[in-house]
């Protein structure tokens, strides 16, 4: 199935991506690098959360800019491959000068794959140095890589009823100014394609060829599976090369969650923790204004989302789940 050109986080400059895929189990983590530091801002929507650093982007707070953003597999875990970055990132001269060494800013955050394969195998501090050690600016592998290599969707009615999905990166350029996000999506709901809203990856349905649309089923009186808090969550970056103030690019990162609820239904559930940051390089001189930017991020999000799963690849894990891919059920 082959997907047209969307552009990736890299088109802005000043941002390098970079994968570690631990192939065991699957899963793994992805690092976006702005060796130049990147003025940053979080907004954390989902109910159960799993993230690091991410006080010190309150607008209110004293540090302005930020080296990199860790994504990983692994729920809490994983957090542990910030600290890999954060050496990596020490060992080729960048961080804060506090005057006696340089301080690495790493903020974090993960979702939870644990039930894919082993959940013994989670992204270490190694795995994070790694991701660092793979960094470029090519464009990012998509797909079962990266901190979407044990992502899943459309868990509501039971694991066995989901579906494969993975990362997935676009980017879009206006007036001069260029807006990415790379998108690790793990949502409990299904994925939407935000173009049409026809339901591409998600529940299936009993006979597992055909997807169940999880928000109709709801509101049909379906009862969901039980779930385990945060055993979901889509996280990302949204990427710029505008300069913005740490309250713009807050601002930036709530709006960015548009893209999310145009690609994902239901999104920011109880049992997701739904987390995106933003990272503005400044490269540019051009500003279009906030609401062009708002709106230009709330596309590219949705783009990357639904590339999550469209460039996703089926998989069978070592615990027996069956997992397809959307590319599956459109072949069939």
């Amino acid at each position: 199935m082959a997907l047209p050109d969307e552009g990736s986080i890299t088109d802005i400059a000043g941002i390098e991506v970079g994968h570690h895929t631990d192939a065991r189990r699957p899963t793994g983590c992805s690092v976006i690098i702005a060796r130049a530091g990147a003025v940053a801002g979080v907004d954390v929507r989902g109910a159960a959360p799993g993230t690091r650093e991410t006080d010190l982007l309150d607008p209110t707070h004293l540090v302005e800019k930020v080296h990199a953003v860790m994504l990983s597999g692994g729920s809490a875990w994983g957090l542990d491959a910030a600290s890999g970055a954060m050496r990596w990132l020490e060992e080729h001269g960048i961080g804060l000068n506090v005057g006696v060494g340089l301080v690495p800013l790493v903020p974090a955050a993960v979702l939870f794959d644990l039930h894919v394969g082993d959940g013994r195998i989670r992204p270490d501090a190694a795995a994070g140095y790694a991701a660092c050690a793979a960094a470029s600016r090519r464009s990012p592998t998509e797909g079962n890589v990266g901190a979407g290599a044990g992502a899943t969707v459309g868990k509501l009615f039971g694991p066995e009823f989901s579906m494969k999905s993975g990362i997935g990166s676009a980017a879009v350029r206006v007036a001069g100014v260029t807006v990415g996000a790379l998108i690790a999506c793990n949502a409990v709901g299904d994925i939407i394609d935000p173009r049409t809203s026809r339901p591409l990856a998600g529940a299936r349905s009993a006979g597992g060829r055909t997807l169940r649309n999880s928000s109709a089923a709801l509101l049909a009186g379906e009862q969901p599976h039980p779930l385990i808090a945060g055993s979901n969550t889509t996280i990302g970056v949204i990427a710029t090369d505008a300069r913005l103030t740490k309250a713009q690019a807050r601002r930036l990162a709530v709006s960015s969650h548009d893209g999310l609820a145009r690609a994902i239904s239901p999104v920011h559930t109880m049992t997701d923790g739904d987390t995106l940051f933003t990272l503005a390089t400044g490269m540019v001189d051009a500003f279009p204004g906030m609401v062009v930017l708002a709106t230009m991020a709330a596309e590219a999000v949705a783009l990357a989302t639904l590339r999550a799963a469209l460039t996703a690849r089926a998989i069978s894990t070592s615990n027996g789940l069956a997992l397809p891919a959307a590319r599956d059920l459109v072949q069939s």
